[in-house]
């Protein structure tokens, strides 16, 4: 059993959304999981067991969604101890767009440069794809878990 944090960047819903789709399915698999909307720096450095999932949107010129920016300002511009903390990634994004998952990667190497190690490949839900995100969520969370 892993304790969880998932960070949400969320600007209409529906990163928010797919963090309780993600946050259900891991309960399901006996982890602890936090939901974290407006998380703060020192989130990051609370527990070092703590996996963070960080679960977000882009906007439509590739930034971070207002309630995850300062996390992402906090790793770039403090350089918190994380190196070694464990984390995975669920971005949200619109293909028809020349910044596709911009943020996503973004936020990915900011931790990866502080030494933070990704657990599996990102999951990254192209709102242009016609996929079911619920469905693709699901899916990809039950093989995630399994890497922790």
């Amino acid at each position: 059993m892993a304790f969880i944090q998932i960070l949400i960047g969320s600007i209409y819903g529906g990163a928010e959304q797919v963090a309780e789709i993600a946050a259900e399915q891991l309960r399901e698999r006996g982890h602890n999981v936090a939901l974290n909307t407006y998380a703060r720096a020192e989130d990051l450095t609370r527990d070092a067991d703590e996996i963070l999932l960080l679960c977000h949107s882009n906007t439509g010129s590739g930034e971070l969604p207002d309630n995850i920016q300062p996390i992402y300002l906090h790793i770039t511009r403090d350089y918190p101890r994380i190196a070694g903390r464990r984390y995975g990634v669920i971005n949200l994004g619109d293909s028809s767009y020349s910044t596709f998952n911009d943020a996503g990667r973004m936020l990915d190497e900011a931790f990866a440069d502080l030494g933070a190690v990704r657990i599996g490949e990102p999951l990254v839900l192209d709102a242009c794809s016609g996929d079911n995100p619920e469905t693709l969520t699901r899916d990809w969370v039950k093989a995630w878990a399994t890497l922790l």
